[in-house]
């Protein structure tokens, strides 16, 4: 079982943390999430995108939307239907003037609720994204559980979460931008004191790798494969129903 790491360390929940803190820093979220990653968030994601082309979904879940950058990614496979699903109202707010901006409300819904408990039927989806939200799980596996449940048979998960690098250099280059950069800079812009200091942290006491796959075999998931990007800062994790 992984540390359960919280933005705050409240009485509150982990998930009603979470929620706060993306609440806070919404209206600066999408700034500080391209320049922070150096704009290459948007690579990561087209690799993503790419891995369902395979199945030509028609119907797609997107969890842990936040503002709909993944959610907007996934156009690109020509679906008749995007739900972006978040727990943070504050990040669907700004979400929805986008998709209004770009024209795609018709095509992507942006919905307030909870991953661990969707109102969705068995087998509806034909896909579901997680993009860096999987780690925020206040009970990881029950998520993963119930995107499985709403996912048809043949369907395919893909969630793209932070990794830590094992090589040198990048191992200890990330480490440093990870617990010294990202820090200084986001509670600066975003004025939140702890929100940029939990992604690190949180990072740390995520099971990825083998660990992770793991558990999404056990959980049932087939065909489970885990592609480390840009030298394992981050993995693409998909698997079968």
């Amino acid at each position: 079982m992984s540390e359960i790491v919280k933005p705050y360390n409240t009485d509150k929940s982990k998930k009603e943390e979470v929620a706060q803190m993306f609440n806070n820093i919404s209206g600066r979220y999408d700034f500080l999430n391209h320049f922070l990653s150096l704009g290459i968030d948007h690579i990561w994601r087209r690799k993503a995108v790419n891995t369902l082309r395979e199945i030509q979904p028609k119907r797609i879940l997107d969890l842990a939307t936040g503002t709909g950058d993944f959610a907007i990614a996934l156009l690109k496979l020509n679906p008749t239907q995007i739900i972006g699903m978040d727990i943070s109202s504050g990040m669907l707010d700004v979400g929805k003037n986008k998709m209004k901006a770009k024209q795609v409300s018709h095509i992507i819904d942006m919905q307030l609720g909870d991953s661990e408990n969707m109102p969705f039927e068995d087998g509806y989806f034909d896909a579901i994204t997680v993009g860096f939200g999987v780690r925020n799980y206040e009970h990881l596996e029950k998520g993963l559980t119930e995107m499985l449940r709403v996912t048809r048979s043949g369907g395919k998960i893909v969630i793209l979460e932070f990794s830590k690098p094992k090589r040198f250099p990048i191992k200890q280059a990330f480490g440093f931008y990870s617990r010294f950069i990202i820090p200084f800079f986001g509670k600066r812009i975003s004025k939140d004191e702890k929100a940029y200091a939990y992604l690190p942290d949180s990072v740390a006491a995520f099971p990825e790798g083998k660990a992770f796959t793991d558990i999404l075999s056990k959980l049932g998931y087939k065909q489970v494969d885990a592609t480390l990007v840009s030298g394992g800062i981050a993995t693409i994790y998909t698997g079968i129903k």
